[in-house]
């Protein structure tokens, strides 16, 4: 069986892709704590045992050694008495909140030199096979005087100024013996999963092993998986659910059959109750305000749209009591103004929430990137955000797996805190890791 270490491993999303194509998961880590309790009791699930079968270490890789991997792996009770393993593989995604474009891209962030970190640590370990995964924006973050691995032989070279982390990343591999395909940004909507996400991936591969090739699409863009197809069975108005999602759809099936197996080799069956579907509450306000949307739509659209068509709030009465507070107008005053095209970007954004980036789903598309933000997405059904396990499904996990801890968080706890909706939005979605995973088993 092939062997693999999942370092910046989440809650798994890696690993999962990983166990579907065939491999063993001997270690992994992450320096969340609400991460490694759904991280373990996921591998519970399956039948991978604290110290009898692998290891999760909760740790921050700078201070995560070669030596700590290689001596969990060895007191695993599987191989008492027996010589440890090669790693056939070693897959991480250092965060990614300094590279990310949907962020400030803060240049001196210090999670930008983790990458660095992964490369010391591959060089520690000598794994086989590599695979570094990352946001777009990882691939033109520049640097300003990136100093490489100190080697026994060798002082690690300063690098140019503006040097950008592809580069950096293959020639610090060079250093240590490792070659590296040129990176690919993938979507994993090509791969079945019901969402479009692009990842910059790096493949590197030992000097005395055979070069892997990069997964072709399984899909075309016509056959894209969409949202009915992902979540109609979940609606919560069941109406709605009947009249769109008459019977489950293949993907539904899977999720709920389970993809990812146990060390029996048989998928886990989700339980009767769908886990991780609490859905917010959500005064009337908010509701209306959702409810003002067009599917496909985003804030910034919304808002072009009641400006140049106008639109009809009759119906709202908890926008309307909102808007007759902020204008100073009578209800007939304020519906007549929204219906007149004539409104002010001033008393739009009244009407309106000022997150633009809000956007309501298209049931016939994939689901937008989902990130860790709770109400950036609306259901294209019904007023409301999307659950965890929404977000989940459009990430390709089985309903089996139970995410862990609490559900949200806010303000300055964001840059701590890692609930359920980040995990889900920090993953890897579990079908396109299995598909690189499985380029790997290929020349193993």
């Amino acid at each position: 069986m092939p062997y693999a270490v999942d370092l910046f491993c989440g809650a798994g999303g890696c690993s999962e892709g990983l166990i579907q194509a065939g491999f063993h998961i001997l270690f992994s880590s992450d320096i969340s704590d609400m991460v490694e309790v759904t991280y373990r009791h996921r591998h519970e699930q399956l039948g991978l045992i604290q110290g009898e079968n692998t290891w999760f270490e909760r740790a921050d890789i700078r201070n995560l050694t070669g030596e700590d991997i290689r001596r969990h792996i060895a007191n695993l009770e599987i191989f008492e008495g027996k010589e440890i393993p090669d790693i056939d593989l070693m897959i991480g995604g250092p965060s990614c909140q300094g590279f990310s474009r949907a962020g400030r891209r803060d240049k001196s962030d210090p999670r930008n030199m983790l990458f660095g970190e992964y490369v010391r640590v591959i060089n520690e370990v000598r794994p086989k096979y590599i695979v570094l995964e990352n946001v777009e924006g990882f691939v033109d973050m520049q640097f300003i005087g990136y100093k490489g691995l100190d080697l026994p032989e060798e002082e690690g070279p300063v690098y140019p100024d503006g040097s950008v982390t592809p580069d950096l990343l293959t020639a610090e591999l060079s250093r240590i013996g490792y070659h590296t395909l040129k990176p690919r940004i993938l979507n994993a909507a090509d791969f079945g999963v019901p969402q479009r996400r692009n990842r910059i991936i790096f493949i590197g591969y030992r000097d005395d092993m055979t070069p892997p090739e990069y997964p072709k699409p399984t899909v075309k863009p016509e056959n894209y998986l969409n949202l009915l197809d992902a979540i109609g069975d979940l609606i919560t108005d069941s109406k709605i659910r009947e009249k769109n999602n008459k019977q489950l759809r293949q993907f539904q099936i899977d999720s709920k059959n389970g993809r990812t197996p146990g060390i029996d080799g048989k998928p886990i069956p989700a339980p009767k109750k769908v886990m991780n579907n609490e859905l917010p509450g959500s005064s009337d306000l908010v509701t209306e305000r959702f409810s003002l949307f067009l599917p496909g739509e985003s804030g910034s659209m919304l808002k072009k749209r009641v400006m140049e068509l106008g639109i009809d709030i009759s119906d709202k009465p908890a926008l309307i009591e909102m808007c007759c507070e902020k204008l100073e107008k009578t209800p007939d005053e304020v519906i007549a103004l929204y219906k007149s095209k004539k409104a002010t970007v001033a008393e739009v954004e009244v009407l309106l929430t000022k997150k633009n980036i809000r956007q309501r789903f298209d049931p016939t598309q994939p689901s937008a990137t989902v990130v860790s933000i709770a109400d950036d997405y609306i259901s294209p059904w019904e007023a409301r955000t999307f659950s965890v396990r929404e977000m989940a499904r459009c990430q390709s996990f089985d309903d089996s797996f139970e995410f862990m801890g609490k559900r949200t968080t806010g303000g300055l706890r964001r840059r701590v805190e890692v609930p359920q909706y980040t995990q889900v939005g920090n993953a890897v979605p579990p079908l396109l890791a299995k598909a690189i995973a499985e380029e790997i088993m290929k020349v193993l």
